[in-house]
């Protein structure tokens, strides 16, 4: 039993976490390398570019721009929003991440770039594309505005000197 212990913490100095979380993160990789593996066909060049490209992508381009934009906003907040309450910053946070992820995944039919294709294999018109995602966009900032509105509300209404029962 004493054996168990240590191998357990052992593990858990190397990843800081249960050995479950490892094995699961190893799961996870085994099945992201069968999933590229199946779609591409065997065509091992093309998935390790894929995975290497992403990686570049991400930490060489879009990090950088998601930290510049974050910036951006934080600097066009007014100053309250930026010290210890750190609640606006996050209503324009998380609906211009859903939207950009949307755009990410979905940019060749957004921007028209793969409409003849689209509409060849699935027999729709990919028109909807640009309307609804720009509809999407304005409903995630709407409902986030919005979310905004109620929590200052329920702050101030909390704040108010009789708002709390005896």
């Amino acid at each position: 039993m004493r054996f168990l212990r240590r191998s357990r913490a052992g593990l858990r100095r190397l990843d800081g976490e249960s050995p479950l979380r490892l094995v699961l993160l190893l799961c996870s990789f085994a099945l992201t390398g069968y999933a590229g593996v199946r779609l591409l066909n065997g065509d091992w060049f093309g998935i390790a570019l894929w995975f290497i490209g992403a990686a570049v992508l991400h930490d060489l381009v879009l990090l950088p721009l998601y930290a510049l934009a974050d910036r951006a906003v934080a600097a066009v907040l007014p100053a309250p929003a930026r010290g210890i309450d750190h609640v606006w910053i996050n209503h324009v946070r998380v609906p211009a991440f859903l939207s950009g992820l949307l755009m990410l995944v979905w940019f060749p039919l957004i921007l028209g770039r793969q409409e003849l294709r689209y509409e060849h294999a699935t027999g729709l018109s990919a028109d909807v594309f640009w309307p609804r995602w720009l509809l999407i966009t304005a409903v995630l900032f709407g409902a986030s505005a919005l979310w905004l509105v109620v929590r200052v509300a329920i702050r101030g209404w909390r704040r108010r000197p009789g708002a709390r029962g005896a």
